[in-house]
């Protein structure tokens, strides 16, 4: 489908995957189709594509063995499918914007040095994130882009937040507490106060992003306040693949007993740790909830999971002086009630309450009447908060295009 207007194009590169989406800039910001290239690097690569329309969904296989080649196959089929003069520009979520990226810039060649220079803070993502960058230049020189920083939303977190207890010289490195998920944190505040108002958002808000990444934000004043993540994405809570918070000391005894390199240990956990390292056996929620009465392994990495985020809502509280508002999102967070229970279970002497039947039926709001914190589901939506913050940059207007509540 050709959008009846110029669109924008939003990209996310992963390790092995770049999701794309389209929206109509004139107007309410409009998806028009969405999709990816999935599996970069092996034989089984796809492109798949979701319209509006049935008609425009497909998935078809495609040759991608690095994320140049694959987004050489997007672009082509921009062109093909789209037409040359379909984009108005492209927003780029970029990872990590180092001390210095606090809100999304347009693309210079200037920022482009200075995004190679904080590869090292995350070498699984930057480089690949900066190619996809130079692969659109090449094609489309006059087309305006804008990077979109994950770690913008915990920019200004207060110092106290910010600092990790290492010898004070790292810090003029660039070496401090960031925190990630930010660009749907920052869609999920602009829900909280559609939904329910400024005053719920100028509250003491605890924002649970809750995927294959998960963490967690605590928000104060509509300003965040503490972030589980740190320095890099593979703090904080368990994950998929990722470990969470380790004891330090580890590294050094895996080093001594197992020859373990220091890139083995990054290897083991960011993709061999979490829910999969603890079952052995997945690392997607789903099928661990589906296994969890007849395999002790996938019960007891459900139970971790669910264990370690109870805690850190409990961090956070102490952290805010409380908490008035929680909010569940991403792809476990909004569909896996049995998790959101677990979690919930237990803290209502913070005055955590949830009401069964809604929870059930993954429901706007999910708390007891009888609760005195308002809990409630929000899906997220990291892709159009991507193309408004193009629109802001490129001066156009952004108009949210939602269902009736």
């Amino acid at each position: 489908m050709k959008p009846a207007n110029p669109g924008i194009l939003t990209i996310n590169g992963g390790s092995s995957s770049i999701k794309f989406a389209l929206f109509e800039a004139d107007g309410p910001l409009r998806r028009i189709l969405e999709g990816g290239i999935e599996r970069i690097g092996l034989p089984e690569a796809t492109l798949r594509v979701k319209g509006v329309n049935q008609a425009d969904n497909f998935s078809q296989p495609v040759t991608a063995q690095d994320h140049t080649a694959a987004v050489g196959v997007l672009m082509d089929w921009i062109e093909e499918r789209l037409g040359h003069d379909a984009l108005t520009a492209v927003g780029h979520r970029v990872v990590h914007g180092g001390p210095k990226y606090s809100k999304p810039q347009r693309i210079t060649a200037e920022m482009i040095e200075g995004l190679r220079r904080l590869s090292s803070f995350d070498p699984q993502h930057m480089p690949e994130e900066i190619r996809l960058i130079e692969a659109f230049y090449r094609r489309f020189p006059e087309l305006p882009q804008v990077a979109c920083f994950d770690t913008a939303f915990h920019h200004d977190l207060p110092r106290v937040a910010q600092l990790l207890p290492i010898p004070r010289r790292y810090e003029a490195q660039g070496v401090r507490r960031y925190g990630f998920h930010g660009l749907s944190y920052a869609f999920l505040m602009g829900e909280l106060a559609r939904l329910a108002g400024t005053d719920a958002a100028q509250g003491r808000v605890i924002l649970a992003h809750l995927g294959n990444g998960a963490s967690l934000a605590a928000v104060r004043n509509g300003k965040p306040v503490d972030t589980s993540m740190s320095f890099t994405p593979t703090a904080g809570v368990p994950m998929s693949t990722r470990s969470g918070d380790l004891d330090p000391g580890l590294f050094w005894y895996l080093a001594r007993t197992e020859k373990m390199s220091a890139r083995q240990f990054n290897e083991m956990v960011n993709s061999q740790s979490g829910l999969l390292g603890v079952s052995e056996t997945s690392s997607d929620m789903r099928d661990l909830l589906d296994r969890e009465t007849q395999d002790v392994r996938a019960a007891e990495a459900v139970a971790l999971f669910c264990y370690q985020i109870k805690k850190w809502i409990g961090s956070f509280a102490a952290a805010l002086g409380g908490v008035d508002t929680l909010v569940f999102a991403g792809g476990i967070g909004e569909n896996a009630p049995i998790v959101r229970t677990r979690i919930c279970d237990g803290l209502g002497f913070l005055g955590i309450e949830l009401e069964e039947k809604p929870n059930l039926a993954n429901e706007g709001v999910i708390s007891a009447k009888t609760g005195r914190v308002s809990v409630r589901v929000i899906p997220t939506d990291e892709e159009w908060m991507i193309a408004s913050m193009v629109c802001r940059v490129l001066g156009l207007t952004v108009e949210r295009e939602h269902e009736d509540e």
